[in-house]
């Protein structure tokens, strides 16, 4: 199938059943699927996700992943408050990313086509690249002091991988590139290839905890996840993330793993791994299962990574705080060559 394709399935998925959603205001594509030609081929990976926007203070619950004509969907719920104006959207760097490329499927009231003309029209503008830049940055600070050592060690460990994770994102920001979730490592791998400064991803993968770490250690957790990601499919919880741990998740949480690790690119796997690993924990917990049998293979994970303990995940945290000047200097680099190459 090719991407032209997935798009028009999750246009009419949109107008036949998602514009029923309580509130709906309109529906725009987000993700790789929007970033992607439209005569390239949907990788099998990879799913198509779509932003249902509501005019509501009350959200329906988001429909997660779920299969529609073939096609893995995954549809999200925003408030239209979010889209109140072209700068506000040009400042954020998730929604400059999206609403900058066309990939509206529903518009009743007309606001998200004049929100996107606009932000087309200014999105490579240096004042918003940097404003986005500094919007990832204030991510990554966010996430990062915001530990709390009294949580459930799976949220712990969420918020040390998720600061440290968005430290690809201001790089993809600033080289005009799709600041993908899953996929981020291989994403600024690639970027800083092109920039000739793949010794910066070294320091990236070292944020991380993965830059020594071998295929033959990947695999082995990879293999660990499928147990606990096996067990915790089947069950229901009351958690925002159900829908991707599940059968029809598995291509993407599982498979797209290997793959990545087939291609070479294990230790930039090793983010959705981990993330992964600590959403099937929650999940198992939130449905009342204990999650014992498991503890020792997720530790293993986490000393592989030097982040087993409460003072090393803070120790990690405030040397990736201590790197943001140098991730800064890094962004305006990348910013440069990216307008030299796209004036």
């Amino acid at each position: 199938m090719l991407i032209g394709e997935a798009r028009a399935i999750a246009q009419r998925w949109t107008t036949t059943e998602g514009i029923h959603l309580p509130g709906f205001a309109g529906a725009f594509l987000q993700g790789s699927v929007l970033w992607t030609p439209s005569d390239a081929h949907h990788p099998r990976d990879s799913d198509v996700d779509v932003m249902v926007v509501v005019d509501s203070d009350d959200f329906p619950p988001a429909p997660g992943k779920f299969w529609y004509d073939g096609v893995l969907l995954e549809a999200s719920v925003m408030g239209a408050v979010q889209l109140r104006s072209p700068e506000a959207v040009l400042s954020d760097y998730h929604l400059a990313g999206n609403m900058h490329l066309p990939g509206i499927l529903a518009d009743p009231t007309g606001n998200l086509g004049t929100v996107h003309t606009t932000v087309a029209q200014h999105f490579a503008d240096e004042r918003w690249v940097l404003a986005r830049c500094e919007d990832a940055m204030n991510r990554v600070r966010r996430w990062l002091t915001s530990m709390d050592p009294s949580a459930p060690l799976p949220d712990q460990v969420t918020s040390w991988l998720f600061g440290t994770g968005v430290m690809t994102h201001v790089l993809l920001v600033a080289g005009l590139r799709n600041p993908t979730v899953r996929r981020r490592y291989a994403a600024v791998r690639d970027l800083l290839r092109h920039n000739e400064r793949l010794d910066y991803h070294e320091t990236l993968l070292a944020h991380l905890g993965a830059a020594d770490l071998t295929t033959r250690q990947v695999r082995e957790h990879l293999q660990a996840l499928e147990k606990v990601f096996d067990a915790a499919r089947t069950v229901e919880a009351p958690y925002r993330f159900s829908s991707d741990i599940t059968d029809t998740a598995r291509p993407i949480a599982i498979d797209g793993t290997h793959d990545l690790i087939t291609a070479g690119l294990h230790r930039e796997a090793m983010f959705w791994i981990v993330a992964t690993y600590c959403r099937c924990l929650t999940k198992l917990s939130l449905a009342g299962l204990a999650t014992t049998s498991y503890d020792t293979s997720f530790n293993s994970l986490l000393a592989d990574l030097g982040v087993q303990t409460a003072e090393d995940r803070q120790r990690k945290a405030t040397e990736a705080l201590t790197a943001l000047p140098d991730l800064r200097n890094m962004a305006l680099l990348l910013h440069k060559n990216t307008k030299q190459h796209n004036p």
